[in-house]
């Protein structure tokens, strides 16, 4: 056997092993990714679940709110979120819909914008209805999660 045929059969070998070992996965539309980080992104919202909200943010995300400076990084806007819901005790989010639109997805990067619109009930029951319009920039790090690298929120008029 010529040492250009062993060399094909262990290229051939080590190709059927790696693909043996190496799992596979259906391949995703970028935009159905997308659709799945928007669904979670509400139910964490609903749940309030803080951690998961912020999990959802790059490292080095920005945040940019009406009549606030830009908050930059994790570290800001988890500063930001933990004072605004240490002045709400007992509040819970009972409503939480974002109408996602014009997802646009090129290679690693994505935004989208949507009409939101949410319900928050006080301790003493009194109700508050907000509706807003955001627009999100996400990017796909390199385990493959999407990431919020920048969003810019602002409060709408109530359809």
């Amino acid at each position: 056997m010529t040492v250009s045929r062993k060399l094909a059969l262990i290229g051939i070998g080590t190709l059927i092993a790696l693909q043996l070992i190496t799992p596979t996965s259906a391949a995703t539309n970028p935009a159905d990714e997308i659709a799945a980080f928007n669904k979670n992104y509400i139910a964490l919202h609903l749940r309030m679940d803080t951690a998961g909200i912020l999990n959802l943010w790059a490292d080095d995300g920005v945040d940019l709110m009406p009549g606030e400076a830009p908050l930059v990084g994790k570290a800001a806007i988890t500063a930001w979120l933990t004072a605004v819901l240490a002045q709400m005790p007992g509040y819970k989010v009972t409503k939480q819909e974002c109408d996602f639109r014009d997802i646009r997805v090129s290679g690693d990067w994505a935004s989208e914008w949507a009409n939101e619109h949410q319900v928050v009930v006080a301790p003493d029951g009194k109700i508050i209805e907000s509706y807003g319009k955001m627009a999100l920039i996400l990017h796909r790090n390199p385990n493959g999660e999407w990431k919020v690298q920048q969003e810019m929120w602002n409060a709408a008029p109530k359809p």
